[in-house]
């Protein structure tokens, strides 16, 4: 069994997330955080969430973790305590966005998380040339509670990291991962979906 855990509070989420990372991977378990914020969107709940995450204690037979959250909150400390493989989904994004030195950027809702965006991509890209984040217009949770909006304005925020340079535009976030779906195919460049790349990677670790 494979723990998705969802550092987010909301449960319909951690269900969506867990559907598209079943297709990659068999026995997928969901795991949502019971404090917290239905969105992660500040530094502060990214904290909160990573010392609940750091904590977690995987039922016997659990294989590996995934942090199902951008950012990766706690997903080095809970690495650090587990004989078991721990994967961030920012980080699993980033290693596949960077491959061939590929220059990339992340397409995101939170304006607030963008300096540790910054930190984590650039710490996992490897050769690739990271751009920064573009970010959607209007306040993060109105946007993401309107996905007619949410997808047109990720879309838009995904053809200027295009214009800007980007090989590659990751769609920063796990409650993302539908609207990351639903753009793919108008997307002027490939589309790095952070949970099939999370899944993928730990199918090859375990």
């Amino acid at each position: 069994m494979i723990l998705l855990a969802n550092p987010n509070t909301n449960a319909q989420t951690t269900k969506a997330m867990c559907a598209i990372a079943a297709r990659l991977l068999p026995e997928v378990q969901g795991w949502t955080a019971r404090q917290g914020a239905d969105l992660i969107h500040t530094p502060a709940l990214l904290a909160q969430a990573g010392d609940q995450i750091a904590q977690l204690q995987p039922t016997q037979g659990c294989r590996g973790v995934i942090v199902s959250a951008f950012g990766d909150p706690g997903a080095v400390r809970l690495a650090a305590r587990l004989k078991i493989p721990v994967i961030g989904i920012g980080a699993a994004a980033a290693q596949a966005a960077g491959a061939g030195e590929r220059s990339f950027a992340v397409a995101t809702t939170t304006p607030q998380l963008v300096k540790g965006i910054d930190r984590l991509m650039k710490a996992h890209a490897g050769q690739g040339r990271y751009l920064g984040c573009f970010l959607t217009d209007g306040p993060t949770l109105s946007v993401m509670k309107d996905p007619a909006l949410l997808d047109r304005e990720l879309l838009d925020a995904a053809r200027r990291a295009a214009a800007a340079g980007a090989q590659a535009v990751i769609i920063g976030g796990g409650p993302l991962a539908e609207a990351a779906q639903r753009i793919d195919a108008p997307c002027p460049v490939p589309l790095i979906q952070p949970i099939p790349e999370a899944a993928a990677l730990m199918r090859a670790l375990t």
